[in-house]
């Protein structure tokens, strides 16, 4: 069930660009690998903990998905569906073909760290880094929640998220916003890309492994519902854990689809989608 904690926080990223401005980003999985290559850059060459680099990493994706923005995404916002697809899709392709060549396939992980280690929690033993990954992501999403919900500047990402025009004529600067979208998205990736590599392996794939997961928990919550996304990836890390538990493991990926498929029949629009 931690890991649902990582999905949850990956997937809020990808609902709050879609919820803002009707895009699905596809390059997320690139960006968490970033993020996570980053992390261990900063303790290979620099000796620093993941655990402190979180800040940095988080900052380093802020600035990229605001900068991703404003040279790419702007001038595709009014093209065709299709268009901003490719947009997206063609930067996955590029970022992950760009690590494959400054850092090649080799599988590289990072070795002790502050949380490094486990603990016994009633005869059960739980790893720590997985356990810190999972608080640090669920504070994470807790405190975009907040922010969304309680700041100003959140109520301006939740009014251009309703009507960017109505927004507009209200004084709100929608630019900024989908800039801001795009920034707070890709800190969501960054933070759970370095709580990642505290325990995964690092390799220019290893998005995918992550971001596939995250797609169907942003479907199953709801397209643009930061809380269906949290609720959602919460059930696929509980229904992954238990159906590798009481299943065969090979099989717990495919419990998930079957249960996002389950729920779309009944309900398209996802567990808090609107109609």
């Amino acid at each position: 069930m931690l890991i649902g904690f990582v999905f949850a926080l990956i997937s809020v990223g990808l609902t709050l660009i879609f919820g803002v401005m009707d895009i699905v980003n596809f390059a997320h999985g690139e960006h968490l690998m970033l993020a996570m290559y980053f992390t261990y850059w900063m303790y290979t060459l620099w000796g620093v903990d993941p655990v402190f680099s979180i800040p940095v990493v988080a900052a380093l994706l802020f600035i990229l998905g605001t900068i991703t923005y404003r040279l790419v995404i702007k001038h595709v916002l009014d093209a065709p569906m299709l268009a901003q697809i490719f947009v997206t899709f063609g930067m996955m392709v590029f970022l992950r073909n760009l690590a494959q060549v400054v850092w090649s396939e080799d599988y590289r992980r990072i070795g002790d760290t502050l949380i490094s280690g486990r603990l016994e929690l009633f005869g059960i033993f739980i790893g720590t880094p997985q356990l810190v990954t999972s608080i640090g992501a669920a504070i994470t999403t807790g405190l975009l929640y907040w922010f969304i919900k309680n700041t100003r500047t959140g109520w301006a990402l939740e009014a251009t998220a309703e009507n960017k025009e109505v927004a507009g004529l209200m004084g709100i600067d929608t630019e900024r916003m989908f800039a801001l979208a795009w920034g707070l998205a890709l800190a969501c990736v960054g933070v759970a890309g370095a709580l990642l590599a505290t325990f995964n392996p690092i390799f220019p794939e290893v998005g995918a492994v992550f971001v596939l997961v995250a797609y169907v928990a942003v479907a199953l919550g709801g397209f643009g519902s930061v809380t269906g996304a949290f609720i959602a990836g919460i059930v696929i890390g509980l229904v992954q854990v238990m159906g590798g538990f009481l299943w065969e493991p090979r099989f717990k990926t495919m419990l998930v689809y079957g249960i996002y498929l389950g729920v779309v029949f009944i309900r398209p629009q996802g567990l808090f989608g609107r109609r």
